[in-house]
């Protein structure tokens, strides 16, 4: 897995360095930048890709802007500077840095360096020159200026890296859930929800009927949920599924399911299917959800990406959702987001520790403890 993530120059990020786990949940006002940490990954999966073009940042969930406007403007020389980006994984650690001339229909461009600990030799490409460096590689990328760091780019990549080229930000939205739209621009799952019905159909197939038995236990968060039904036939064009209300004789398909049900359906088969990013973000994981189904499916969540092997961020307005996690693990992580006196984004990483006691010597509801302010990550001055 991400174990640790550094970027610099990146919107309202100036200097970030944050450790996270399998889940990782941030909770704070708006504009205070949660979704630039996200935004900073997507830069990630498309040079990876190769493909820092709009089109593919604007499918992958960025929000794309003038290229001064994606790096910080906190000082009048930050525009001349890269967006740096280092990633310290399982396996190797990669550092990023990401230049853009500025001109008129101007793309991306991006070099990378590989961060091996446990080489004490590195082969280094430098205009087509093969270079050897037999040095401790956290000194060595600490003493190199950017304009040199542009030109390195390593022979071998990182596995974990590898797993980021599929990252996507998903916001689901609710026509593109009822009306199981196919043809998305990403596959198997667009970030808006494209493709949904087509992956239950795949998944339906597997000769694991576990996969398809988890989607639907899962779904028993709703009380009045009995069974689903998605039809047989890969081929067909059958675009519906057959939804069981246990109160209701006659069954139901997803264009009369309310839409906190789709949303969840959508949740737990990008989670659960093997075709699906192994690393991947959701933006407002509360949206259309009853505050205890919020908690009940964070803890859902948590659950199924160590079960499948995923890693997920989030982000949260909805408080609920904090009590959903389990600080004792140490593969969950929340991150209260704020904006520091000079308008830099900061996260701070809350603990059990950090939990308040209440008057009888109980620990508060983490919902509980940030809306009385004791986290953090409130607006102030009203």
């Amino acid at each position: 897995m991400i174990r640790k993530i550094h970027i610099q120059n990146f919107k309202s990020i100036y200097d970030l360095e944050i450790s996270v786990g399998r889940v990782n949940l941030l909770i704070g006002e708006n504009g205070s930048g949660k979704s630039n940490l996200l935004e900073a990954l997507v830069f990630v999966s498309a040079g990876e890709s190769n493909k820092l073009d709009n089109e593919f940042l604007v499918s992958r969930g960025l929000r794309v802007t003038e290229s001064f406007l994606m790096r910080s403007a906190f000082n009048e020389d930050d525009k001349e500077k890269d967006i740096k980006i280092k990633l310290y994984s399982d396996d190797r650690d990669v550092a990023y840095s990401y230049y853009n001339d500025d001109t008129e229909y101007s793309e991306w461009s991006m070099s990378e360096m590989i961060l091996d600990e446990s080489s004490e030799e590195v082969k280094i490409l430098n205009h087509g020159n093969e270079i050897r460096a037999s040095k401790d590689l956290n000194n060595y990328i600490e003493s190199l200026d950017f304009e040199t760091l542009e030109k390195l780019r390593l022979f071998f990549k990182s596995e974990e890296v590898k797993r980021l080229r599929n990252f996507l930000i998903y916001s689901p939205e609710n026509t593109s859930l009822r009306t199981f739209e196919s043809d998305g621009q990403i596959q198997p799952l667009g970030i808006n929800g494209e493709g949904l019905l087509k992956l239950l159909k795949v998944i339906n197939h597997y000769e694991d009927k576990s996969y398809i038995k988890t989607i639907v236990q899962s779904l028993q968060l709703f009380n009045w949920f009995e069974d689903i039904t998605i039809p047989v036939n890969m081929l067909s064009m059958e675009d519906k599924v057959i939804i069981k209300d246990k109160y209701l004789y006659r069954e139901i398909d997803q264009r009369s399911a309310n839409e906190g049900f789709l949303f969840i359906l959508f949740y737990i088969t990008l989670i659960v299917a093997k075709e699906t990013p192994k690393i991947f973000a959701i933006d407002n994981i509360d949206a259309s959800l009853n505050p205890k189904l919020c908690t009940k499916l964070m803890s859902l969540i948590a659950d199924l990406a160590k079960k499948y092997d995923k890693q997920i961020f989030l982000t949260t307005h909805n408080p609920a959702i904090l009590d959903g996690m389990n600080l004792n693990d140490e593969e969950q992580k929340l991150f209260v987001v704020s904006r520091n006196d000079e308008g830099h984004t900061q996260m701070k990483k809350i603990t059990v520790d950090d939990n308040p006691i209440d008057e009888d010597g109980e620990s508060l509801h983490l919902s509980e403890a940030f809306l009385r302010g004791y986290l953090g990550g409130l607006p102030r001055g009203f």
